[in-house]
């Protein structure tokens, strides 16, 4: 067949479509696809987009640190302890200056950047998993599993999340796998209480009956039929605590419980530069900068995965 036939051929059948057709078939060309549909409602959200750009930033830093780093973070140069940065007056060697050993802060935070993604990273997803699961293995069964369930997550929830961490180190040995571990526990209690909540939002749902009617089993209707309507909640609170999770371990790293010297990060840089705050204040400022524009980025980003997930508020716009 011919380009001449088969146009001919189109514009016939649209030539006897009625204009109620025509109508519907230009609705469905017209409406976008999910992710396009998800990138427009989270691209209405500026800030989110600029916590983005600056969090992909990070990320490529992170991914391509020995490559992008102008020198290795634990390497020492003898003749520029506390170099100040180069438009505070010091030399273009050190971009944003030399820390009281010498080494180049510059490097230190890109390499820093890959163990704060890295802990954020693993403890929202040594959380995410099994947390998920106990929410609606609480959702689910009956009324003494959920009540055991909730008071242990209340018990949790009663202590404060930082000296709990702290507690489960002390017990545990100070150490980068020990703090993912620590923060992925203290933040337990929020994920089952959410799971939970939005688990039996949807048992009362039609599809959630009709799956019943027809035949399926309680783990299918859990994983299968509830989990994926849930999701949109879950992703929002991960973003968020994936930003705790930063300031958790850059606070353990500051009390010496987190990441261990000499390796780079950000809180344990504000741990070893506490002493020369006064004399070389970019010891100090440089790391806390990255830390604090880094969670204001992934909760600005957060709030933008709420607008586009959330059904109500894309509806509300």
């Amino acid at each position: 067949m011919t380009m001449n036939q088969s146009t001919t051929n189109m514009s016939a059948v649209s030539a006897q479509q009625t204009p109620e057709q025509s109508a519907e078939l230009q609705a469905v060309l017209a409406h976008p696809s999910p992710l396009k549909e998800f990138w427009l409602a989270f691209s209405k959200n500026k800030g989110a987009v600029a916590g983005l750009c600056f969090m992909s930033l990070i990320l490529f830093l992170a991914l391509f640190a020995p490559w992008v780093a102008p020198y290795d973070p634990i390497e020492q140069y003898r003749d520029h302890f506390l170099q100040p940065p180069v438009w505070a007056g010091g030399t273009s060697q050190f971009l944003l200056g030399t820390d009281e050993l010498g080494r180049d802060i510059l490097s230190r935070l890109i390499h820093g950047a890959r163990l704060s993604l890295l802990v954020g990273f693993v403890s929202v997803l040594l959380a995410l998993f099994p947390v998920v699961t106990l929410g609606l293995v609480a959702a689910f069964t009956g009324r003494v599993v959920d009540s055991a369930v909730m008071r242990a997550m209340d018990i949790v929830m009663a202590l404060p999340a930082l000296l709990l961490a702290v507690a489960i180190i002390a017990i545990l040995g100070p150490g980068l796998v020990n703090a993912m571990i620590a923060i992925a526990l203290v933040s337990l209690p929020a994920y089952v209480r959410l799971t939970r909540a939005s688990a039996m939002a949807e048992l009362n749902r039609d599809y959630v009956t009709a799956a019943r009617l027809s035949g399926a089993g309680t783990l299918r209707l859990m994983f299968v039929t509830v989990l994926p309507n849930c999701m949109a909640p879950l992703i929002v609170h991960a973003t968020m605590s994936f930003s705790a999770a930063i300031l958790e371990i850059a606070a353990l790293g500051f009390l010496g419980l987190g990441v261990q010297p000499p390796l780079p990060e950000w809180g344990t840089m504000l741990a070893s530069a506490r002493d020369y705050i006064e004399r070389a204040w970019w010891v100090v400022t440089l790391p806390g900068l990255t830390i604090l524009l880094s969670v204001l980025a992934i909760n600005l980003m957060g709030d933008g995965l709420r607008d586009a997930l959330d059904p109500k508020l894309k509806t509300a716009s």
